[in-house]
């Protein structure tokens, strides 16, 4: 990519799209387009469409999706289908229609089955049954692997997509009931350590292994992905190694400075019992991530402890 080719990052105020648009910013790339959700409704197929067709950027990178937890996957799934279908939809059309070179779709580590083999390949893809807590998500993300594929074959597009393992970082949503786990856990041990409760619930038995990769990390290698790949295949980006539910609470525990007791509630659902991506591809094209699970925890802390008052309004 060049610094002045017009860039469009679809949810740059998200977490993943905001750290995209920040290391676009912070490498000198100075033609970023981004609109709000009440400025452009991706739902909106012709709003979407008006608004591509008239900036013709040169590169989209689609982070924008309806996201949450186990439970808001689990309570909402007729939303999370149809609207991620629909944002994505939207956005691949009108890019075909005004002839976008390069397209960037971030999925989720969850497309892929819920007992493929260990650590998962991308081969993996449609070879066994999804997780049901999160299955309506998946399928949306999938078709927008599967429409990725189909433009590349039927247009000639340099399409990619890419799929992360589980993200946290500056930026995520911090909600006490439809948050992501390691988010979760950073509220709930903060306020109960703020509270002075002796104790923290955890749900499940604590046994499943789940990835984490720094959101700073992924969109360090979303640029890299759009300048040195480009094949049909999606391609997964993650950190490697893998971590239990009960271990990451124990040291978001110590980086909170919790010192009460963890028990865990074993009639709630623990989910896919592990999920590890396969970085092999991305790592032999060059890049690997930077940061260890620790220090980033500790910086978004850090980041929530700078944002809590506002945190706490949503």
């Amino acid at each position: 990519m060049k610094l002045t080719d017009k860039i469009y990052v679809a949810g740059h105020r998200g977490l993943v799209g905001g750290a995209i648009w920040n290391e676009l910013t912070r490498r000198g790339f100075s033609n970023l387009l981004g609109k709000t959700s009440s400025e452009l409704d991706l739902r909106d197929r012709t709003a979407v469409f008006e608004f591509v067709l008239a900036n013709k950027p040169d590169v989209i990178i689609d982070a924008a999706a309806r996201v949450g937890g186990i439970s808001a996957n689990n309570s909402y799934p007729a939303e999370f289908l149809s609207e991620n279908l629909q944002i994505q939809v939207n956005l691949l059309d009108a890019a075909n229609a005004a002839d976008v070179s390069r397209f960037l779709f971030l999925g989720s580590s969850c497309i892929y089955p819920k007992f493929a083999d260990q650590p998962i390949k991308e081969s993996s893809l449609l070879t066994g049954e999804l997780e049901p807590t999160n299955d309506a998500y998946a399928i949306a993300k999938i078709a927008g692997i599967m429409q990725i594929q189909a433009s590349r074959r039927q247009y000639g597009r340099h399409w990619i997509s890419a799929m992360p393992t589980n993200l946290y970082g500056p930026g995520d949503n911090f909600h006490p009931e439809n948050s992501h786990v390691l988010p979760a856990l950073l509220r709930r041990f903060h306020e109960a350590k703020e509270s002075g409760s002796k104790e923290v619930v955890l749900w499940g038995t604590g046994t499943p292994l789940r990835e984490f990769l720094y959101v700073e990390d992924l969109a360090d290698a979303c640029i890299y992905l759009l300048e040195n790949y480009d094949s049909p295949e999606t391609i997964n980006v993650g950190v490697g190694e893998d971590v239990s539910i009960r271990d990451l609470a124990e040291i978001v525990s110590s980086v909170v400075g919790y010192e009460g007791k963890i028990t865990q509630d074993v009639t709630k659902p623990d989910g896919t019992p592990r999920k590890l991506l396969d970085i092999s591809r991305i790592k032999a094209l060059g890049w690997e991530p930077k940061t260890s699970l620790r220090e980033g925890i500790k910086q978004t802390y850090e980041w929530f402890l700078v944002n809590e008052e506002n945190l706490r309004a949503k």
